[in-house]
């Protein structure tokens, strides 16, 4: 098979990453800010549909610069960045005075830490705009002349859209009224922050190593990426189902949002992982054993 032809060099290739962070901060103030005169635009309305729009505002600006900036990679923060500010406007937002409120603070406790953490390491391993995601490369190649269609709905407003999904049992827990606390708020607790313990251990484990690993073609395959070969999506989705379990344990009527979590597990069931195995076996061959031994998500015994 005749290899692609080269992509043509990025319009932002040569800045500099202080550049880069500049524009990353500028477009998320203004997405924030849309956002906001969103919210603003809509009083009295239920908060969920006003958060929806706002969100949705919020990721069209995010996607101008991204086409301004020829760099789909703009939108990788969002998917940590966004919750934070839809949580606290629930909590604050009419009824949030009558939510339980440690298991409010719970709620809002677990998503702000998740997002700080999450979006911290992102920005350590970030090169700049002169780097693309190797997915968003892939598409380009495929969609060539579509790419931008292709990126507004499946690399910005699908995400938006699984995330917010996802969000909708932290409403159960900070906002109206909810059952007394009890066990399964424990466990929901102890579930979302076992999980971003998970991601945590996963991703330090993986710097460390990436750091001082001597052969190129060197897989992580002990610590928590001994469990499995995806830890950190792992611990990703664990949290998304402990969210859930504080929200069920709230309002069990709201037991159907559990459609949220369970689209971030399909995500990465079905999309993350097998295209993260693909580029593994691209430029590790050897990793095709580490995939016959060791589980990809479920920590398992390893196979001999």
């Amino acid at each position: 098979m005749p290899e692609a032809a080269p992509l043509p060099p990025s319009r932002t290739a040569h800045f500099s990453l202080a550049r880069s962070q500049a524009w990353l901060a500028g477009a998320y103030l203004l997405a924030l800010l849309a956002a906001v005169a969103t919210a603003l635009a809509l009083p009295g309305r239920d908060p969920i549909w006003v958060a929806l729009a706002a969100d949705l505002v919020a990721t069209a600006v995010v996607f101008a610069f991204s086409v301004a900036l020829d760099n789909s990679s703009m939108y990788d923060p969002f998917w940590s960045v966004a919750p934070i500010p839809v949580v606290l406007y629930w909590a604050m937002a009419p009824g949030g005075e009558q939510a339980v409120p440690s298991r409010q603070g719970l709620a809002v406790l677990l998503v702000v830490f998740w997002g700080l953490r999450l979006t911290a390491n992102q920005m350590s391993r970030w090169h700049g705009l002169a780097d693309e995601d190797f997915r968003y490369v892939d598409i380009r190649r495929k969609t060539g002349r579509l790419y931008w269609p292709a990126s507004l709905f499946g690399l910005h407003l699908f995400p938006t859209a699984w995330v917010f999904l996802a969000l909708l049992p932290v409403w159960a827990s900070v906002n109206g009224p909810g059952r007394p606390l009890g066990w399964l708020d424990a466990v929901g607790f102890l579930v979302a922050a076992a999980a971003i313990a998970i991601e945590t251990a996963a991703d330090l484990q993986l710097r460390r190593f990436m750091s001082s690993r001597r052969e190129r073609g060197a897989t992580l395959d002990t610590g928590v990426w001994g469990w499995c070969r995806h830890p950190n999506y792992l611990g990703e989705i664990g949290f998304w189902w402990g969210l859930w379990i504080l929200g069920f344990a709230a309002r069990p009527g709201w037991w159907w949002s559990a459609v949220g979590p369970l689209a971030i597990t399909l995500l990465f069931a079905f999309a993350s992982i097998p295209m993260k195995d693909r580029r593994m076996l691209e430029n590790h061959p050897e990793y095709a054993d580490r995939m016959k031994r060791t589980s990809a998500l479920l920590p398992m015994p390893r196979r001999r």
